[in-house]
């Protein structure tokens, strides 16, 4: 099976991420007494994630023509809930109605990978998006939210794919949807100057291992407005002196 996924390209961290399945399955056949075997380890590998760039991005949430489709109109919107939440996208297709307040610009996520239920903010553009999208979508309070055409659940194929053409039709290669929890993570520490733990809590991780592997930050980017954490080029930053108003006559 490991040589087949090698063969096949798989990435490495994939082919541990398997195994690690495996022998899940294998520790329960060991306590049931039907075998003992298990699987070497593959070491998972340091990658730097893939994101979309701020030119991708601003294509991308080009606002749609007036006149455009329902799945084009919520494609929009949903990616624009992803760079605003970076959930996943199962999290995303059980989202009800009932789990959004406008009125207190949160979102209630009950669907989650580790089970546990979040909550999590949306910026003032999110609540002006969703408000004119949950006008035409319409619905009942336990009805999802990011529907299909006919108001049913949305597959996660059926996902994958309206996201991929959405991208192809603004001329953007990449389609990935993970693509946008790594884009969101990354822009939150980089360019919103957002922390690690608060990143863990938005994301859901249980632990700040798993979320160092979205943190992954290119050369570049460490680089980028350093003169503002630097302790040294604080150190010789010029300070103002206090400057007395003269009074009055």
């Amino acid at each position: 099976m490991v040589v087949s996924m090698r063969k096949a390209d798989l990435a490495q961290n994939t082919i541990s991420s398997y195994i690690r399945t495996m022998n899940v399955f294998f520790h329960w056949c060991s306590g049931e007494g039907y075998t003992n075997l298990t699987l070497p380890k593959v070491k998972d590998v340091e990658t730097v994630k893939e994101t979309y760039t701020d030119e991708e991005l601003e294509l991308l949430l080009r606002l749609p023509a007036a006149d455009c489709s329902f799945c084009e109109y919520r494609s929009w919107v949903i990616i624009n809930f992803l760079l605003n939440s970076g959930c996943r996208a199962a999290t995303v297709r059980n989202i009800q109605n009932r789990d959004v307040s406008l009125a207190d610009s949160r979102v209630i996520f009950r669907h989650t990978k580790n089970g546990k239920i979040q909550v999590i903010p949306l910026c003032s553009r999110m609540v002006n998006v969703l408000r004119g999208y949950m006008a035409v979508r319409g619905g009942e309070a336990e009805d999802y939210l990011f529907c299909d055409q006919y108001g049913g659940m949305l597959t996660h194929n059926a996902l994958r794919l309206a996201i991929a053409r959405y991208n192809r039709n603004r001329g953007v290669n990449k389609t990935g949807i993970h693509l946008f929890r790594h884009t969101f993570a990354r822009k939150y520490l980089v360019d919103c100057g957002g922390n690690a733990f608060t990143l863990q809590k938005l994301l859901g991780h249980s632990t700040l291992t798993m979320t160092k592997r979205y943190c992954a930050i290119f050369d570049a980017d460490i680089a980028k407005n350093y003169d503002r954490v630097s302790p040294l080029a604080q150190m010789y930053h010029p300070k103002e002196k206090i400057k007395k108003q003269s009074r009055a006559s």
